[in-house]
């Protein structure tokens, strides 16, 4: 069995209680080493200290802003702190949201969301890309880690709603998130061939996370386990990507509660 680590990348965690957090602890906890990519360093310490306190090993590296110079250093900087892990997962869960009507959204905000939602994911996934390329096919136990012998790695995309559907007051998201899952199908097609999982989620409903329980503020909502998507069930169905055998990949899952009402 093999003493090296596999290493989980993830970009994008916000406070730490959403779908970015709650993946990086699962990986956690399954064996990987934790690379944690976000801006605000206040939140990817506190999440470091709690993985690394719960057993296991966790570095952060803060991002001033999601600008391909920025992501392509702090790779650089992972890499360099742990040089013989073999990148095999990597999530990018970075977004931008702006919900306005079309003639309020102004040209800052659509600049954000294509840089955020577009240019930051091009660049994420450049850099993951040319990692796990370089490498051979998972080994079985992979420092304790079950893996797929046909399999090099994993490059996962969340996504949403309106990655698929625009609305009313989504212009700029929309623009942003149809961007992602037109990349994440084009990488699915080309790396396929090259034994690299790409796969896209499109996130349907609203999850439970400190900022939608304040903003709804609805006790019904956050105790109703069928209303509502909990990051760590998110977690396991990413999970379950990584796990697919090479004969039967998804490349795309829509993630959604059972009493969905929109």
């Amino acid at each position: 069995m093999s003493s090296v680590r596999p290493l989980f990348v993830v970009a994008g965690i916000g406070n730490g209680t959403g779908t970015g957090a709650a993946t990086a602890r699962l990986f956690a906890k399954s064996g990987y080493r934790v690379a944690l990519i976000s801006r605000g360093p206040e939140h990817l310490q506190k999440l470091a200290a709690e993985l690394n306190q719960a057993g296991g090993e966790v570095a952060t590296f803060p991002l001033k802003d999601y600008t391909p110079a920025s992501i392509k250093s702090a790779f650089a900087s992972l890499k360099s702190h742990w040089p013989t892990s073999p990148l095999r997962v990597a999530l990018f869960n970075a977004a931008y949201g702006i919900w306005k009507p079309f003639l309020e959204v102004t040209e800052d905000e659509l600049r954000e969301s294509i840089d955020t939602n577009i240019m930051a994911a091009f660049a994420f996934a450049r850099a993951a890309l040319l990692e796990i390329t370089k490498l051979d096919l998972e080994a079985p136990n992979e420092g304790g880690v079950a893996g797929d012998a046909r399999k090099r790695g994993t490059l996962i995309f969340t996504g949403a709603t309106a990655a698929i559907r625009g609305n009313v007051t989504t212009s700029a998201f929309a623009a942003g998130k149809f961007g992602v899952r037109a990349l994440s199908q084009s990488l699915a097609k080309e790396f396929g061939k090259q034994n690299i999982h790409v796969a896209h989620s499109i996130i349907d409903g609203n999850i439970m996370t400190d900022r939608t329980k304040s903003r709804r503020n609805d006790p019904t909502w956050e105790a109703n386990q069928d209303a509502r998507l909990h990051p760590d069930a998110i977690a396991k169905s990413y999970m379950h990507l990584v796990k697919q055998d090479s004969s039967a990949w998804t490349w795309e899952i829509d993630l959604r509660p059972a009493h969905e009402t929109w």
